[in-house]
């Protein structure tokens, strides 16, 4: 099914990704929104659904007008306050959305594996994670590592305060029950995620390497294309792709 879509930061990297990806996607773009522009002037009408990958703060705007007109959303924008995530469950007791820091297929995956490997390993390979993007990109950590960090959070029922972003200063041993997450920007990387579970023997290493935005621009389109058959509620990826437990 050809399917119509608004899409929300159409003049950034990932914007235009989708755009030039559209047709392949069995899509098409029908309106496209930017920051400070107004959500009422969308041709809401000639829509079926929206994909947004522009900045945290037009979330909660373009939500309620979504709203408003009945059109489930991809959210791929990534950053967002406690407010504005408390809009966006707000809006999924009334629309269909899919929220994830990352809509590649091979990330996704790269997630469960992450999830299964933190389960079956014993405690003491203890898990890193370091993320890779390119200098432009504004928030730190990125969206796919806090979702592969929640992974590891959920398999080994950490305690809210195991993560530590980057690692300065320590005075004591690290424990096992602790997780680091270091990000990395420069040049123009599009993204490179891996995961480490470190033993005192050896080490396992679970890493996914983005050569272009056009994986993320297709498993976009793969989420809008679902979302479009389910019901009001918050959706990831791992849904989409039928990874969820």
């Amino acid at each position: 099914m050809s399917l119509n879509v608004i899409l929300s930061g159409a003049a950034g990297r990932m914007g235009r990704a989708l755009q030039t990806l559209a047709s392949e996607c069995d899509a098409q773009v029908v309106g496209t929104l930017e920051l400070g522009e107004d959500v009422s002037a969308l041709p809401w009408d000639q829509a079926d659904a929206v994909i947004d990958f522009s900045f945290h703060t037009a979330t909660p705007s373009l939500l309620a007008a979504a709203v408003e007109h009945r059109k489930p959303v991809v959210i791929g924008t990534t950053g967002h306050s406690p407010d504005e995530l408390e809009a966006i469950r707000h809006a999924a007791r009334e629309i269909p959305l899919t929220l994830a820091g990352n809509y590649s297929v091979g990330v996704n995956l790269l997630q469960h594996l992450t999830r299964l490997a933190a389960r079956i390993l014993p405690e003491d390979y203890v898990p890193e994670i370091i993320e890779f993007h390119h200098k432009h990109k504004k928030d730190a950590p990125s969206g796919t590592a806090i979702n592969l960090a929640e992974a590891v959070e959920s398999a080994r029922d950490f305690p809210a305060d195991a993560r530590i972003l980057g690692r300065a200063g320590e005075s004591e041993a690290r424990p096992d029950r602790q997780l680091g997450v270091h990000a990395i920007r420069g040049g123009e990387i599009v993204g490179e995620h891996t995961v480490y579970f470190i033993g005192d023997s050896d080490r396992i290493e679970l890493t996914h390497r983005a050569a272009d935005r056009g994986i993320f621009a297709r498993g976009a389109y793969r989420a809008a294309h679902w979302i479009v058959r389910q019901q009001p509620g918050l959706y990831s990826m791992q849904d989409v792709l039928g990874l969820s437990e």
